[in-house]
């Protein structure tokens, strides 16, 4: 798992097949795991291909502009890199080779809690990338504090939380369907605080601290406190209703991240780019949206720019580049992203 492969791909289809060809088993299984049976994974990525694009011809369209600016960071295209776990099971560099990859194409990428590189890690691995961070819900808001404190140190610009998780599934999350140990180590030390771990993840004691520490069923009053205690935008990730981004934007949240978690949480709710258009007119302007989920060519990218999306996000297809072949292969994936967005553009007369 350690040796980097340079597969001679040109597409993110090409890079997951090399990725899959590459990997554990136990590896492709939790990356590629759908929830339940798997009909929002799937659709995630079909529901791209119901929608059309009109092209407007003969403009000059031989100079374009991919860059946008998302919460005051200008990125040279739209395409930034969702939270995800563990990266450190694709690759040994992990987290920091994510951010490098990010950093080298001038993009965003969010760190999850459930990283095995640190904040302080990832911010000395890519110091000049823009990094947001992933905070987890704790009943103990003192720790929830002293994270957001680190993020901003650390130069961190945007605090983002995840609301379609009301309930964890812990024994997935630790154990991948494992019944043996993890052949590798690995730690978390955006959710261990100092010396309190308890137990190495996957084992019950384990287990039992992350139940007692982490916060489950949080509500807007928790989103609130969160605004309140940092100076940082805050994006709600998870967003799959009007009312809920409605509510978001009263509540003075930064942006809107629709998102069914790749498919990976509750099974039978809408393909992300489907609710994209309601959300963005419950927005009204008043924040930013984003998009994840399913994304995996250029013009896919462009049909939720069309549709009102500020910038969308990848996680799977960053895991592929990364597990392929490190910061290297992260930067891969996204130069195809960015280089197919600027063919669409030009294709379409943008």
């Amino acid at each position: 798992m350690s040796e980097n492969v340079h597969p001679k791909a040109t597409s993110v289809a090409e890079f997951e097949k090399a990725a899959n060809e590459k990997l554990p088993e136990f590896v492709r299984e939790y990356f590629g795991r759908p929830g339940e049976g798997g009909q929002t994974y799937r659709d995630n990525c079909e529901a791209f291909k119901r929608y059309r694009l009109i092209p407007r011809n003969l403009r000059d369209v031989y100079i374009r502009d991919t860059s946008v600016t998302v919460l005051g960071s200008k990125l040279d295209f739209p395409v930034a890199i969702a939270p995800t776990a563990i990266h450190k099971i694709a690759h040994p560099d992990a987290e920091a080779a994510t951010a490098k990859g990010a950093a080298s194409m001038n993009t965003a990428m969010v760190l999850s809690s459930w990283s095995h590189c640190s904040l302080e890690q990832v911010a000395a691995a890519a110091p000049r990338g823009v990094r947001w961070f992933y905070l987890l819900f704790y009943r103990d808001r003192g720790r929830m504090k002293r994270l957001l404190e680190r993020a901003e140190g650390e130069g961190y610009t945007a605090i983002v939380l995840t609301v379609d998780q009301p309930l964890f599934n812990f024994d997935r999350i630790i154990n991948m369907r494992r019944t043996e140990p993890l052949p590798l180590q690995v730690s978390f030390p955006n959710i261990w605080l100092d010396d309190d771990a308890h137990g190495q993840p996957g084992t019950a004691e384990h287990l039992a601290y992350l139940k007692k520490v982490v916060k489950e069923a949080a509500t807007w009053e928790d989103v609130e406190w969160v605004k309140n205690n940092t100076w940082l935008p805050v994006v709600l990730k998870g967003i799959l209703s009007a009312e809920d981004a409605r509510a978001a934007v009263d509540l003075g949240v930064s942006g809107i991240y629709v998102s069914n978690h790749g498919g990976r949480q509750q099974d039978g709710v809408p393909a992300t780019i489907d609710v994209l258009p309601d959300i963005v007119r419950a927005v009204g302007g008043e924040a930013e949206v984003y998009l994840d989920g399913g994304v995996r060519t250029g013009t896919d990218v462009l049909k939720a720019l069309a549709l009102g999306a500020r910038c969308v996000f990848i996680g799977r297809p960053a895991l592929w580049g990364l597990a392929c072949n490190g910061a290297e292969g992260v930067q891969q994936v996204l130069q195809i992203l960015k280089d197919e967005i600027s063919l669409a553009m030009a294709r379409s007369g943008m």
